[in-house]
């Protein structure tokens, strides 16, 4: 008895795939649309008039000392505030020496202002977080879930319910409740509720592509879930949780910079103190208000008052590309990386390599070799497998004038005596076995070693063949059919348009490329010189992805790579930087330290750069809120000793007023320069890859010089005004 071949359940899904979107499975979405829930906020102008309210509140909250205690740069300027308060009110008492009311007054409302611009920083970052997890929740509904019982009966029950391990049903129009891996089945999934993009995708059971989200809706057919996710902890409520800053933590260099900044601080505590003596001795009265005032001055509060703003926003410019990080350490790490693995499909070529050619060897009938090679492919779940079988059902109406006599000769299979040999990467073949007839299907060494092993002499012609399609840049798949090579199968690859172009803007960042192929060398050398990557990985395995990134990382190297597959998962771990795929599985989410809802392969490129741009900006705020104490001190230091002190005449650069007018000066200028920086620092500086010696010289030219001559300018200006009301 004989059966149609199309009866093949994975064959049915592609045919029905192609049906439905007419293009080949797994070839990437050219369109990308942002996450719809960020529409909105996207639309928010950065001072959106709701935002900043909100802002404005809790820039008032965060004055609570033990929210300050977390920057030790603004809580000692609280402290100065209170103790300037003290003043005032000391003053107000009748207290003498300590300068006019006015004078006190002013100076406790400057720094108390400064202190609520740098919250109003922090507080406006995190409103634009609060306002996309606000959108978020308008995609989370309770939605009833139809439980598989252990019996095989279907309970509903609310997706609250739910625990880790259940299996549900989901057919078309139904809501999938919660996070899931699919056991069971194939359909088509709307998932325009977390990426935004309207094309429906497939996702089926076994593959790479198991994974779906809780919040998305299916579209046709019907699938069996497994719940990998417990109540609370889904994809979704990670995301919530992200966005709202509730689970960010300050990263290394965070760290690192709060630490120098605190001791640049206390050092300015200790020149403060220790000018008192100094002051005394000079006979220069000082009052505790000018001590102050030249303390905040001194201390870098603007950087102080901006370092948070820009970790938030660093990661909300990674979300607003579509990609979920699970910590602000994953994107600064990105601006850091050296070398970037790269998979060649989907990233470097367009989707995923198709049969083009069918070659037969010599004294081999070409129906008799299309026949083995569709043979071959039954069990191969891979693309290239599937586009074998679509070229031969193509060549069957130039290969036969009865086209469903063709079908039969070249689709048809006995059904009894079938073994399916799938394709693994260990035995890069895939084949059948029907009855005493052995087909397989692979890599040119992968054949040659089963023909060889048999005693069979390998056709010098053949190994000529596939040698001609490797150098023009095609994979050869050889076919043998009782350990005997019956002919040659051409793949080809298409290198995506201006993907040279970005490697060497990777390039000139000071990034390696490698890129990361099942080719064989030949091909991987053509692809990657056309492509202009740095290196690659031929025939490559799961664990020749993890053992490159060990050997990089023991060199010093900090390695980013992107995978969906569960065999990915343990190079994902590896990785400093490990970006899973949304439709992947539900290990390799787990294991990368970053997620892209867009399933872009090239999105790596893009996160180096954000990284890059987090890294600049908060080097380059830090460059200039210190160049700024510059100019501050020399604006205050010489106004206050220099009628007991005439030597001091040649520092008194600017000309100020009086000592009162440029203390009061400086104090404003650094008050107001903070809500100045806001945009700059949660937009970020400009990133463009000149090298880092070409950037650096340009931030110091830029901030350092800048940093130094706009307080200058500033202390100038607001002197000329002050002096108005003195």
């Amino acid at each position: 008895m004989w059966l149609p071949f199309l009866t093949n359940a994975n064959v049915c899904a592609y045919l029905k795939y192609v049906c439905k979107t007419g293009q080949p499975q797994g070839l990437p979405l050219q369109n990308r649309f942002i996450i719809s829930f960020f529409m909105k906020t996207k639309s928010l102008s950065l001072l959106d008039s709701q935002l900043v309210k909100e802002a404005l509140v809790q820039s008032v909250i965060k004055l609570n000392p033990i929210t300050m205690f977390r920057n030790p740069v603004m809580f000692t300027v609280e402290i100065g505030t209170a103790v300037m308060f003290v003043v005032t009110l000391w003053v107000l008492a009748g207290a003498t020496g300590q300068g006019s009311l006015a004078y006190n007054v002013t100076i406790f409302i400057i720094l108390l202002l400064t202190l609520l611009f740098a919250n109003f920083a922090e507080a406006l970052a995190e409103a634009r977080g609060k306002a996309q997890a606000n959108s978020l929740r308008k995609t989370r509904e309770e939605t009833p879930a139809k439980v598989v019982g252990f019996g095989g009966e279907i309970q509903i029950i609310s997706s609250a319910q739910l625990k880790k391990g259940n299996i549900f049903v989901c057919e078309a129009g139904d809501i999938i409740p919660t996070d899931g891996e699919i056991v069971e089945g194939i359909a088509t999934i709307d998932e325009s509720a977390i990426t935004g993009e309207s094309a429906p995708v497939i996702r089926e059971a076994g593959g790479d592509k198991s994974s779906v989200t809780g919040g998305t809706k299916v579209l046709s057919d019907k699938i069996k879930v497994q719940v990998t996710a417990q109540t609370g902890e889904s994809f979704l409520d990670k995301m919530i949780a992200l966005v709202e800053g509730a689970s960010r933590q300050k990263t290394p260099n965070e760290i690192a910079l709060t630490i120098l900044l605190s001791a640049f601080t206390l050092i300015f505590v200790i020149v403060c103190v220790t000018l008192k003596p100094f002051a005394d001795y000079a006979q220069t009265p000082i009052t505790i208000g000018a001590f102050i005032s030249l303390f905040v001055c001194l201390i870098p509060t603007t950087i102080g008052g901006l370092l948070s703003a820009i970790g938030i926003a660093g990661m909300d410019r990674a979300l607003r590309a579509n990609v979920i990080t699970k910590s602000g350490k994953a994107v600064e790490t990105a601006g850091d990386i050296d070398v970037l693995l790269l998979d060649k499909t989907g990233t470097i070529t367009i989707g995923n390599r198709k049969a083009t050619n069918f070659y037969p060897a010599q004294n081999i009938d070409e129906k008799h070799f299309i026949r083995c090679a569709v043979w071959s492919s039954v069990a191969d779940e891979t693309p290239e497998g599937k586009s074998i079988i679509e070229l031969a059902g193509k060549n069957v109406l130039s290969l036969s004038s009865n086209l469903e006599k063709g079908k039969n000769e070249i689709f048809a299979l006995p059904t009894d005596s079938i073994q399916y040999i799938k394709f693994t990467a260990e035995t890069r073949n895939s084949g059948i076995n029907v009855g005493e007839v052995r087909i397989r299907k692979g890599a040119i060494d992968s054949i040659k070693k089963i023909v060889t092993s048999a005693g069979n002499v390998f056709p010098d012609y053949i190994y000529t063949k596939t040698q001609e399609i490797a150098k023009n840049g095609g994979t050869p798949l050889v076919v043998c059919e009782n350990e005997q090579v019956v002919g040659v199968i051409e793949l080809q690859d298409i290198i995506k348009t201006g993907i040279a172009e970005r490697f060497e803007r990777l390039r000139k960042m000071g990034v390696k490329t490698v890129m990361v192929t099942g080719d064989n060398p030949l091909t991987a050398q053509y692809i990657a010189t056309k492509a202009g990557v740095d290196d690659f990985i031929a025939e490559a395995k799961p664990e020749d992805k993890m053992n490159y990134i060990k050997k990089e990382q023991q060199e010093g190297k900090l390695v980013a790579m992107m995978g969906d597959g569960t065999n990915d998962a343990p190079a994902l771990a590896q990785a400093d930087v490990g970006v899973a795929m949304n439709s992947g599985t539900q290990a390799a989410k787990e294991a990368g330290n970053m997620v892209d809802l867009d399933n872009d392969p090239t999105k790596l490129i893009e996160i180096v750069e954000i990284g890059k741009q987090l890294l600049m900006t908060r080097g380059t705020l830090t460059t200039f809120s210190i160049a700024n104490d510059v100019a501050k001190y020399f604006a205050i230091v010489p106004a206050l000793f220099i009628a007991s002190i005439p030597a001091l005449q040649g520092l008194n650069i600017m000309r100020l007023h009086s000592p009162e007018s440029a203390i009061l000066s400086a104090v404003i200028f650094n008050a107001i320069i903070i809500p100045c920086l806001i945009p700059l620092a949660l937009k970020g500086v400009a990133y463009k890859p000149i090298g880092a010696s070409a950037i650096l010289r340009r931030n110091l030219l830029i901030y350092g010089l800048g940093g130094i001559i706009v307080p200058f300018i500033g202390i100038k200006a607001l002197d000329l005004i002050v002096s108005l009301f003195m």
